[in-house]
């Protein structure tokens, strides 16, 4: 993910949006529920009409009750977790846990776990479930190259690698066709995937994208959407050509896109807020809110069925005092967090 730390509330948004018949500015109503839990965070995923959120919380991760913000549910023992992929054909979830490079593979209804499966080139981070081949693909922040790891969501088996051009990959998204496009982040461009041999078939710039993180695929219209510093892209996935651009806030690690309602929901983690901007065409796109959120939150789920959205950040207390006598820290190293001492779950309706 995107490395920067900022101290700030820790909480979970949903938003619920009605279809907007003409792009025009759309207003909300928002509610606060605590739903505590100890950990950081950083992506999280909705499953898609039950309402269940997985959150990453650093060691574990936490089922909420999307409506409520109740705690339903809890899976143990995912250090350094980062995603959380759901396979519904096999009845699977998985998580990618950076402390000991393994993948907690769990009952989709019970949250069991399985089993862990260890993931040899390291760096684990994105995670995707691509319907069209009934894996799970990992974006790995492997050294000393990136690398896209397919497991058979049936089995929990690795079945395939590919060596991706940058270190830093960010989402990934499937056309249902047998392509994953995958964001980099430092390079600035998308590489384009074959799923079943894992090979690069591709690698297309961005620019003016800076910092491409979340993506999402819009079958309907074949469209991928990525999400980038200030200004996201729109591209033509038969080309690789932008086609738009779209002005949003900055901090970007995630993006949503509720294909009914056929609006993209980018959340900026450093100016506290969620651009949602609606397709009015294949290559047109119309800003229709910017919602205030709070800083910090910067990865975003969708429900697609519910039309709901979701972020999370922790709430951080004061950081400890330093030893006496020890070193400053680096120039630009990342400061040290406090204690969460806060998690709230905000319900946007429209």
């Amino acid at each position: 993910m995107t490395k920067y730390s900022l101290p700030i509330p820790a909480f979970l948004l949903a938003v619920s949006l009605a279809a907007p018949r003409v792009a025009h500015a759309q207003t909300f109503k928002v509610d606060r529920f605590s739903i505590g839990g100890d950990g950081g965070t950083d992506y999280l995923t909705a499953e898609a009409g039950t309402g269940r959120v997985f959150v990453s919380r650093g060691t574990h991760v936490m089922v909420i009750d999307g409506r409520t913000g109740k705690v339903i549910g809890d899976i143990p023992d995912t250090p350094r977790t980062h995603g959380i992929a759901l396979a519904p054909k096999s009845n699977h979830g998985f998580t990618t846990n950076g402390g000991d490079s393994t993948v907690t593979m769990f009952d989709l209804k019970t949250l069991v776990p399985i089993k862990k499966i260890r993931v040899p080139s390291g760096g684990l981070d994105g995670i995707m479930y691509d319907d069209f081949s009934d894996r799970i693909i990992l974006t790995n922040h492997s050294r000393p190259i990136g690398t896209a790891t397919a497991i058979d969501a049936a089995t929990g088996e690795i079945v395939g690698e590919a060596q991706l051009e940058d270190d830093a990959p960010e989402g990934a998204a499937s056309d249902g066709k047998g392509k994953i496009f995958v964001n980099n982040e430092s390079k600035n461009t998308m590489q384009v995937i074959d799923v079943k041999t894992m090979k690069v078939l591709s690698s297309w710039p961005l620019a003016p994208c800076d910092g491409p993180t979340g993506i999402a695929f819009d079958r309907a219209s074949n469209r991928i959407f990525s999400g980038c510093g200030k200004t996201s892209v729109v591209v033509d996935p038969s080309s690789g050509r932008i086609v738009a651009t779209i002005a949003n806030g900055d901090g970007v690690d995630a993006l949503g896109w509720d294909a009914a309602e056929k609006l993209i929901y980018i959340p900026a983690g450093r100016d506290g807020n969620v651009t949602v901007v609606h397709q009015d065409s294949p290559d047109k796109y119309t800003v229709v809110a910017t919602v205030p959120t709070m800083r910090g939150a910067k990865t975003i789920a969708v429900d697609p069925v519910k039309h709901m959205t979701y972020l999370f950040q922790p709430e951080y207390g004061p950081a400890p005092a330093p030893a006496p006598g020890a070193p400053a820290p680096a120039p630009g190293s990342r400061p040290p967090r406090g204690p969460v001492i806060g998690a709230w779950f905000f319900s946007i309706s429209h």
